[in-house]
């Protein structure tokens, strides 16, 4: 059975502009604080990776769902395609499968610095970084996709989210590759939020792709994640 060949615990830190705060007498601040992160996260190289050939590969960013936070990484195993690597699955990229702290949604910001941190620390092809995430994680890839446009080369959120004013913003990711996915009978999260997601994004002039599954309920990964059509669409795009 194929193991995670890390399990690993990153700590950096980022800067973040300071905003102008009065406190009883007259007078303001603006300047920048550090702020340091860390996170849990699984890692997967596959079996050809090699740090003695120039080889650079595809980066894929898998979020889980939030019956997987905690600080116990085993349970980021249980869906996706760090499930299917556990059960022996070979992928022909990079697989990084961060945890979310318990009691917390992903930070757009903490997640994006790891992500940062792999590439400088690994054979990553920058070209070729995608992100995807089930439930709260594909909320998650819809944030870091609209915090960080012009970075990634594809987004798959699966049955996530989508924060209120995106559809508003939709064109500020009109021309990357999004494919949107969720069940019908999601009562979860309802399909509508996507569905207006998508519909913004076709309006900006995307090519957004949208797969619904019509007698599904929330779990849309599981037919996701198996379907090698999803793997061969990810690792076409290319910035």
């Amino acid at each position: 059975m194929r193991k995670f060949i890390a399990v690993l615990i990153f700590a950096s830190a980022f800067a973040i502009p300071a905003t102008p705060q009065n406190i009883q007498h007259t007078g303001n601040f603006s300047g920048t604080v550090i702020q340091r992160v860390s996170s849990d996260y699984l890692l997967y190289l596959p079996d050809e990776y090699s740090e003695a050939s120039r080889e650079l590969w595809p980066l894929v960013v898998f979020l889980h769902g939030s019956g997987e936070r905690g600080n116990d990484l085993e349970k980021v195993k249980v869906n996706g395609p760090p499930k299917l690597v556990q059960e022996g699955r070979d992928f022909p990229f990079i697989l990084l499968s961060p945890q979310c702290p318990q009691k917390q949604d992903f930070d757009t910001e903490t997640v994006f610095s790891l992500i940062e941190h792999i590439v400088k620390e690994y054979k990553v092809d920058t070209d070729r970084i995608y992100v995807t995430g089930l439930s709260m994680g594909g909320w998650a890839t819809w944030d870091l996709a609209m915090a960080h446009p012009d970075y990634f080369a594809a987004i798959a959120p699966i049955c996530g989210r989508v924060n209120r004013n995106y559809p508003e913003r939709a064109a500020e990711i009109k021309d990357l590759p999004v494919w949107v996915f969720h069940g019908a009978m999601d009562d979860i999260v309802p399909i509508l939020d996507a569905a207006r997601m998508v519909n913004a994004l076709k309006n900006a002039g995307s090519s957004v792709k949208f797969t619904i599954y019509p007698t599904t309920g929330h779990d849309a990964w599981t037919e996701t994640y198996n379907n090698p059509e999803f793997y061969d669409w990810l690792l076409k795009q290319k910035k």
